[in-house]
């Protein structure tokens, strides 16, 4: 349940959600067709539920499926290969490029419905009391994939990006440097240290501290810290990243503790309830560390 990789935004002001479970069905997966390489729509968050949005005390819970047909490049190049040299034989001379390209897209189209078939499903977790809506996505192609799907379903589009005063880089280079962290926050062991210049020159500590002066060394030398993991209030533990990007999330040992749920179903909600609330608080330490939200934006 807990979010690994959450990509972070906004819900824009005066975001209008109630019709979400409606705007959602308007789209819902269905399993790829024989000539479809890719397939994406909306499942419900819980399987034992057919609501396409789980909803608890004013936050939601909403899934994306994604079905992909796997035909590697060089399966069809190697295919389409072959049937060139059947065709030179017959017509007594390579085929041209236009000729090329229409036997590759006929391979293409021949070999899609022998293709294996994989799935993926993509949750989304949007606080209405605190305007978040989060993606848990390890890539920027994947949370894009999700905020596509939904401009096509929302109208209008209530998402917007999250800005803040103070750039991450320029935040946790100065946490690095003077050896303290924003209240609230300890600095853990793996840094990211890279040159702001043309060389790009990068330095990485791995389970290894950095001492303040060895930061302040670097920082003199033209970089600026990259990524930084951090503990906050000894509860979650995740890394920071200069595009704002919060990874490798993890719920401590406190937050661990055994959960007298008598079913799926009641581990489900205490799941979802214990994530969003610790998550809504981590975000809005971490955005006031940042100096707040950028009037501006």
């Amino acid at each position: 349940m807990w979010f690994k990789n959450p990509k972070i935004y906004r819900l824009a002001p005066g975001a209008n959600l109630s019709g979400l479970e409606d705007d959602l069905a308007d789209l819902p997966f269905q399993a790829c067709g024989s000539q479809e390489s890719q397939s994406s729509g909306w499942v419900p968050p819980r399987p034992d539920e057919g609501w396409l949005v789980y909803q608890q005390a004013g936050q939601m819970l909403i899934t994306l499926r994604t079905e992909k047909r796997l035909l590697p490049a060089s399966v069809v190049n190697l295919a389409a290969r072959e049937r060139a040299l059947q065709i030179e034989e017959n017509q007594g001379y390579k085929p041209g490029r236009k000729q090329m390209k229409d036997i590759k897209e006929q391979v293409t189209m021949e070999l899609l419905p022998k293709a294996f078939v994989t799935q993926s499903d993509t949750r989304c977790w949007i606080d209405t009391k605190n305007h978040w809506f989060v993606i848990d996505a390890s890539s920027t192609s994947k949370s894009d994939e999700v905020l596509g799907l939904l401009a096509k379903t929302l109208t209008p589009f209530p998402i917007v990006p999250l800005h803040v005063e103070m750039s991450p880089a320029a935040a946790m280079t100065l946490w690095l440097t003077e050896d303290e962290a924003p209240a609230g926050f300890t600095i853990d062991q793996d840094t990211e240290l890279r040159s702001t210049g043309e060389s790009r020159a990068t330095v990485r500590y791995t389970r290894q501290s950095v001492d303040h002066a060895e930061a302040a060394n670097h920082v003199q030398a033209g970089k600026q810290c990259t990524r930084l993991a951090m503990t906050w209030n000894d509860r979650v533990s995740f890394v920071l990243t200069d595009n704002l990007d919060v990874k490798r999330v993890a719920p401590l040992d406190v937050l661990k503790e055994h959960q007298d749920a008598q079913n799926e179903a009641e581990q489900f909600e205490a799941d979802f309830t214990l994530m969003s609330g610790e998550l809504a608080r981590l975000l809005g330490d971490l955005t006031a560390a940042l100096g707040g939200m950028r009037r501006d934006a």
